[in-house]
């Protein structure tokens, strides 16, 4: 159990009376009633066996922040680094501010931010490895970084950036609501070491004393719809109409009258320039960028290779090029193990990736590797069926040209649920610029477009080489390539309008993708339009010869690389739902600058040199 010192000052205490039954989001406070089995068991706290005794153990706490009172001293921050032993570049608990007005009615709202602990945690629901628990004592949303593998996606669905991915370390951590110390009565460290007084906590709903307000929201705070957080604000001053980030974030909140005098946030000009960003377009997530694409490409190709044959395209069946066949296999099976070995080092522990599978039940991540391992294993199945059926010949014949045909509907089966899958992880509130099912027609169009052009192109290769005509083929493949770009395209341009009209981060984001990537961006959008009509244009003329397999590969890797960049921006232009950082602190663009100039070796700094 944690020690309570001798001289331990009263504010440091938790709070004890009379609280709600249930909080504004109509949830219970009371988690489990006293004699239920969930009740009087221990945290195992230090791997001590006692049980505390506060008696509002089995209730719902929580953080009350009252913004007129933070000076800003960052106090919270040092006691809630110190008592985890934090490195410099990890920070459980965040101050932030807005601002507004100007000289001389200037004002300036900090806010000071955690985990809140919610009623609904997409995080715990989120992660595939299952390392959160909400537990019954104080209503806890608790993280084992041991289970963690580093995949990171808990720190995509918080709206609040509670969760924190270490990349020295290779997992996540945050916030435990310090329940050592709530088991012995006390307060969180953040909360007991306050200057001002801003900063408390307690059961959900019970007003601190001297404060008149719990209210669900602030200045800068994302929507309370996503998770229901457990926390509650007092902001009593009035407040300028624009209230301003000082980050890099191209947003501001803007007072709407007609909703009760909230902050809402609206898009704030920082950049009107429109530029390439090149070296931008690179991130964290490039291993997901070739991972996703290949993934795609692949199961377009065995889609394209074993059902091409059953409309039509003879050319295409294993009895045609035997070799060629195999060879494609193979080769679709050696991207994909590629991809798969890709996506498992993008995690901070490589060797737990078997974890995945732990949360079938919620995770999209999770459910994305079962379908891709299905997917895999059937076109693996069929492939050393196809290839090597001497490995079974002990089988019957027939035995065995039935497990071949049935691996190859099973992967014909499984890869698109598998790009489902996929398309699910990225449907997320809390990124809003994700949130829409532009991700679905984006990825399905990328199947069918790079699927038919990789057997499009082998094909039509080995027919120019064998003296024979590859033209009807590359026209009927050209079918699924040219639904597969006016599927992305049409997403694309209902994904533009729908981030105009949502304000927001959403806004925000298109701005990016306007000004910051607008070169890019439009170029982009140039590519997959000049490769619909190329397309169209050659499967209608069919140019034969050498001359018609460099046009049709041209075209072919115009559309390879506009679907690179159209998947480096998809990761890139994401604006979340963070909090708003400081000048230095949690500022995106202070982190880039301090990488270029240096800044970022002084492990004082807190910013890591590489993020890759």
């Amino acid at each position: 159990m944690f020690n309570v010192r001798a001289n331990e000052p009263e504010y440091a205490f938790l709070p004890q009376g009379k609280c709600s039954s249930v909080n504004q989001h109509g949830k219970a406070i009371q988690l489990v009633d006293e004699d239920d089995e969930l009740a009087g068991k221990s945290l195992n706290i230090n791997g001590d066996a006692g049980i505390g005794t506060n008696p509002d153990r089995y209730k719902q706490h929580g953080f009350h922040f009252s913004a007129d009172n933070c000076i800003g001293c960052h106090a919270c921050e040092a006691a809630c680094s110190e008592k985890n032993d934090l490195p410099a570049h990890i920070s459980f608990r965040s101050v932030g501010y807005v601002e507004g007005g100007t000289y001389p009615d200037f004002k300036r709202v900090n806010i000071s931010m955690a985990c809140n602990h919610c009623d609904d945690p997409v995080c715990l629901k989120g992660c595939p490895t299952r390392a959160y628990t909400k537990f019954a004592e104080y209503g806890a949303v608790l993280q084992d970084p041991d289970i963690c593998f580093g995949c990171g996606y808990c720190t995509w669905v918080c709206p609040y950036n509670a969760p924190q991915l270490d990349p020295v370390k290779g997992q996540v951590s945050k916030c435990n609501m310090c329940v050592d110390r709530l088991e012995v009565g006390l307060k969180p460290a953040c909360a007991a070491a306050c200057l001002g007084g801003a900063l408390d906590f307690g059961v959900i709903e019970s007003t601190p004393e001297n404060r008149e307000q719990a209210k669900l929201s602030i200045p800068g705070f994302p929507s309370t719809d996503i998770t229901h957080p457990n926390i509650r604000f007092e902001q009593k001053k009035s407040l300028p109409r624009e209230m301003h980030r000082t980050d890099s974030m191209p947003l501001k909140y803007v007072k709407d009258v007609q909703d009760g005098g909230f902050h809402q946030p609206v898009v704030a000009v920082k950049n009107s320039q429109m530029l390439w960003s090149l070296k931008k377009l690179r991130s964290r997530e490039d291993p997901l960028v070739i991972f996703t694409l290949i993934s795609q490409a692949v199961v377009g190709g065995f889609l394209a290779l074993f059902l091409g044959p059953l409309f039509g395209l003879e050319v295409l069946s294993a009895s045609a090029y035997p070799n060629v066949h195999s060879a494609l296999l193979i080769s679709l099976l050696g991207l994909e193990t590629f991809a798969l070995a890709l996506s498992t080092s993008h995690l901070g522990k490589p060797h737990r990736f078997y974890r995945a599978f732990n949360n079938l039940r919620y995770s999209p991540v999770s459910r994305e590797v079962a379908a891709l391992a299905l997917f895999y294993n059937g076109l693996g199945l069929y492939t050393v069926l196809s290839i090597f059926p001497g490995l079974v010949s002990w089988l019957p014949e027939n035995i065995v040209q039935g497990l071949q045909m049935l691996s190859g509907w099973f992967a014909v089966v499984t890869g698109p649920l598998a790009i489902y899958a996929m398309n699910r992880i990225y449907r997320i509130k809390a990124r809003p610029f994700w949130n829409h099912w532009q991700v679905f027609t984006s990825f399905y169009g990328n199947t069918l477009v790079l699927g038919s052009l990789v057997v499009g192109m082998t094909y039509a290769a080995v027919l120019l080489n064998a003296g024979q005509s590859y033209t009807h083929l590359l026209s009927v493949l050209a079918v699924p390539v040219v639904l597969g770009l006016i599927m992305e395209g049409a997403g694309l341009v209902a994904h533009a309008n729908y981030l105009k009209r949502s304000g927001g981060e959403a806004s925000a984001s298109q701005l990016e993708q306007t000004t910051s990537f607008g070169k890019s961006y439009h170029a982009r959008n140039l590519g997959l339009i000049f490769s619909a009509f190329m397309v169209i244009f050659l499967s209608v003329t069919q140019p034969a010869g050498m001359a018609g397999l460099i046009a049709w590969a041209s075209v072919a890797a115009i559309i390879l690389a506009t679907a690179m960049v159209g998947r480096a921006l998809f990761y890139v232009l994401v604006i979340p739902t963070t909090m708003p950082g400081a000048f230095f602190w949690k500022n995106r663009g202070f982190e880039e600058h301090a990488r270029e100039t240096g800044l970022a070796n002084m492990p004082q700094v807190g910013v890591l040199p590489n993020t890759h």
